[in-house]
């Protein structure tokens, strides 16, 4: 999207940065993921995804085995895809897509967080890198939201994601994505593991 310059011009160098970010990440309304909408009518985008994931966050802290600095882990699922702006977004069991994946987000990392103010464009950088990395306890409990959501929405569409992968996607695949919720929030995943028996009966994993 492109926006005269005068569309942004405050007087203020500083807010006009920051404005312009704020129109550059509604493309995240742009970028679609695989994961199907419970009322099937669509796949989702980034930012629906990122929304759903931050109020998950407030839900589902009590099952958390280490203590959640919960304000900082929604910072991090409200920033963690605004990168596929313009790197795009990888599918999970995309083998092929995954191999550049780390290239295509560093690039993109610098080229997006480049736009702000140095000192915010570090933080955000940093809480990307934060939850890409997945050591700290809130970048942990960050993760298994991200990765509960579509394993979610797979179980409630049956399987959609799964079924219409180029390449079926299978029990064990599944089990090894969803692991981290396993040894992080072992109660919720009495429930996953639950579910992926069910998926494997009706035929939505292989």
């Amino acid at each position: 999207m492109d926006f005269s310059e005068e569309l942004f011009a405050s007087g203020n160098i500083r807010l006009d940065a920051q404005l312009k970010f704020t129109a550059e990440i509604d493309r995240m309304t742009s970028v679609l993921r695989r994961t199907l909408l419970l009322d099937r009518s669509r796949c989702e985008n980034d930012a629906e995804h990122s929304w759903h994931i931050a109020v998950m966050a407030l839900l589902f802290e009590e099952y958390s085995l280490e203590k959640i600095d919960l304000h900082h882990a929604v910072e991090m699922l409200l920033v963690h895809d605004l990168i596929e702006i313009y790197a795009g977004d990888t599918f999970a069991y995309d083998t092929e897509g995954n191999k550049s994946k780390s290239e295509r987000e560093n690039a993109a990392a610098e080229k997006l967080f480049s736009m702000l103010p140095a000192e915010q464009g570090s933080r955000i950088c940093s809480l990307w890198k934060e939850f890409d990395a997945s050591v700290t306890a809130d970048a942990k409990y960050a993760n298994c939201l991200d990765k509960l959501q579509p394993f979610f929405h797979n179980m409630l569409t049956e399987g959609y994601t799964w079924r219409n992968a180029a390449t079926p996607v299978t029990k064990v695949q599944v089990e090894k994505r969803m692991a981290c919720i396993k040894e992080f929030m072992p109660q919720v995943y009495i429930w996953v593991d639950k579910s992926i028996s069910l998926a494997v009966k009706q035929g939505w994993l292989s």
